[in-house]
């Protein structure tokens, strides 16, 4: 069975398919942590832009807070 380690995080990836395998490795090396156990979210904020971007839709039609702060 065709496998691959990635050199950065170590992360071990195997497929029965060839082409497969390629694809798993092209969508990894867009995404790898390039270290091993590291955490982090590709969704983050600015923690200085607390502020909600559509200020006009921060309360509903009622004046009720949609977003919780």
């Amino acid at each position: 069975m065709p496998e691959m380690t990635c050199p950065d995080c170590g992360k071990r990836m195997f497929h029965e398919n060839k082409d497969t395998l390629k694809i798993q490795e092209t969508i990894h090396g867009k995404f790898c942590r390039n270290t091993a156990g590291a955490t982090h979210s590709y969704m983050h904020r600015d923690p200085e832009h607390m502020e909600t971007f559509d200020a006009e839709r921060e309360n509903d039609s009622a004046g009720n807070p949609v977003l919780k702060k």
